[in-house]
């Protein structure tokens, strides 16, 4: 999320070096990777065919893909030591204010959530109703560095043990204590990503969120933050950037821009007006009962920008 700038600008780079010498029956394009810049895609194409034309709107593009229109069911996987690790985010507390910040009555729903439902697929539209259906815990299974493949491979042992449900219309987050690592870029190129994968016959959505206490300078806004737990508060801004992008893009195929930015990157570490001063406990939404730092979601309406709730003013393009 935050460190994307410079990649992105290699890639782009990249990209157009390789399609300059792409031939007729080649496309090259940028594609997110979920974790908050492009990849370098090529296409091979039949001689007759050639890339579908994109539906430009408001700063973002439709690329043909699925969405996940209604009743998105979130799936928390507590990874590593949330009891008594290291930090005070591996705790029973932060347990609990993720779980009701994405429970029943909380951000699912809320004005917030229905920024989402300026995308759409061919048929329909987002609604941005999700809610926590259930979670579960894994001590270690994967030692204390993961990658992506074994982020992968906790989502599927969850499934196929049946601690949880094997959902189609899930997402399945994996959330790691303070004291585990994501070799692929947790800390230096970004907080948190999503990705879908082939499990037990499913195109299963899921995501990463590491603890944000491993990397303060790198994953957390302000210290002191609304509820006290730093870390937490950070992780909820991140889940929500995932869940965002989780339901308007799951596959990677549906909505991004040209530079390969899906819509909550397009409006990362932007929050709008806050009420109270930022790095001291500054809050910009409030839900379930909690006041909470949450960045923007870019909104595909009216020519486009990043906003705080569906149908507000714009506070960035």
């Amino acid at each position: 999320m935050r460190y994307n700038w410079l990649v992105t600008l290699l890639l782009s780079l990249t990209a157009f070096v390789c399609s300059s010498a792409q031939t007729a029956r080649h496309a090259s394009h940028l594609v997110p990777n979920g974790k908050g810049w492009a990849e370098a895609s090529v296409e091979q194409l039949p001689e007759h065919l050639s890339l579908p034309k994109k539906t430009l709107t408001n700063g973002i593009s439709y690329h043909g893909g699925l969405i996940m229109p209604d009743g998105v069911n979130l799936y928390f996987i507590w990874y590593g030591n949330f009891v008594n690790g290291p930090a005070l985010s591996d705790s029973v507390r932060t347990q609990d204010l993720l779980s009701v910040l994405f429970g029943e009555g909380g951000l699912g729903g809320s004005p917030y959530a229905r920024i989402n439902s300026t995308y759409r697929d061919k048929t329909q539209a987002v609604t941005g109703n999700f809610v926590l259906a259930a979670a579960a815990y894994d001590y270690y299974s994967h030692g204390h560095g993961l990658n992506d493949a074994s982020v992968a491979s906790v989502v599927a042992n969850a499934i196929s043990s049946h601690v949880l449900p094997r959902d189609a219309n899930g997402v399945y987050f994996v959330l790691t204590s303070s004291d585990v690592s994501e070799n692929s870029g947790f800390c230096t190129q970004y907080c948190g990503w999503h990705s879908h994968a082939t499990i037990d016959g499913e195109d299963i959505k899921f995501a990463f969120v590491g603890n944000p206490d491993r990397c303060p300078n790198a994953c957390v806004e302000q210290l002191v933050s609304p509820n006290e737990d730093s870390g937490a508060d950070a992780m909820a801004s991140t889940m929500a950037h995932e869940t965002i992008e989780s339901t308007n893009d799951p596959d990677l195929n549906a909505w991004y821009d040209t530079s390969g930015e899906e819509s909550a990157d397009k409006c990362a570490w932007k929050w709008g007006p806050v009420t109270g001063v930022l790095g001291e406990g500054a809050y910009n939404m409030a839900a379930a009962g909690h006041n909470w730092l949450i960045q923007m979601n870019w909104e595909n309406a009216r020519g486009g920008g990043c906003d705080q709730k569906l149908g507000g003013k714009f506070y960035g393009r």
